[in-house]
């Protein structure tokens, strides 16, 4: 599934596409409906392809020879090809995915794994989910095999003592091995929470869950990663045995 078809609130394009011509009318009735216009594309028989941004998703738009009218919507060919989806993928989701990967790589991270590895995975990670421990026992052969890193943005929202314990990971002299003790333990754990958070990791939680909220995430774990085409896909909970290769690469 893509992160696109999350429910983001992000503001990943803050203004509407620049045109090297003014858009036509028809095309600005549209935009002044809230679609932000990013780019135009060939399109058959006479019609002019415009990619739109509306409500975090992509929006085709159609308009006709005349200049007069737009159709809203995907089109196909005899063949039953959707002529839609690439220009979509390009100029809205592409850039979409990219700027969302931006925010994520400067979240308040924790490394399992070598810092070369090819692939890097995110996940946002609470200490007290059993599910991304199971995520973390899954990555073994991938992380200690040098060829994923996975980085835990830490949450606080499982438990009471959740953030605190992320708070102890996050102020630890070495987090990642920290981490890795916790991990490793299970339900044997035995760390602790912190019982007095300072404001600089207090301001790393904030900017996680923030982030977390912005994407509509309500439950650990929730990872990013991109797949053999460098698109941005994301999977909420623990992934089945089965999508442990699209998600860590070949082992």
């Amino acid at each position: 599934m893509k992160v696109v078809s999350l429910s983001v609130a992000l503001g990943l394009f803050a203004s509407p596409w620049a045109m090297a011509e003014e858009l036509p009318k028809a095309v600005q009735q549209i935009e002044a409906k809230g679609a932000k216009i990013l780019g135009s594309f060939d399109a058959p028989n006479g019609l002019r392809g415009y990619a739109a941004q509306y409500q975090n998703r992509g929006m085709a738009l159609y308009l006709t020879p005349d200049g007069k009218h737009v159709l809203v919507g995907s089109l196909f060919d005899e063949q039953g090809t959707d002529l839609s989806a690439a220009p979509l993928e390009k100029l809205v989701y592409a850039p979409m995915g990219k700027a969302l990967w931006s925010k994520i790589e400067n979240t308040a991270w924790i490394a399992d794994g070598k810092a070369d590895a090819p692939r890097v995975v995110y996940m946002f990670s609470d200490p007290n989910c059993p599910y991304c421990n199971m995520v973390w026992q899954q990555a073994r052969p991938w992380v200690e095999s040098g060829k994923v890193q996975l980085r835990h943005i830490m949450v606080g929202i499982i438990r009471e003592d959740s953030p605190a314990k992320s708070a102890a990971l996050l102020a630890s002299k070495n987090p990642q091995q920290a981490l890795a003790q916790h991990e490793k333990a299970g339900k044997a754990s035995t760390l602790k929470p912190l019982e007095k958070i300072p404001p600089e990791v207090q301001a790393k939680l904030e900017g996680n869950q923030a982030l977390m909220e912005e994407l509509g995430l309500s439950a650990t774990p929730a990872l990013f990663y991109l797949d053999e085409q460098k698109q941005l896909q994301t999977l909420q909970g623990a992934p089945r045995p089965e999508m442990l290769g699209e998600i860590f690469g070949k082992r």
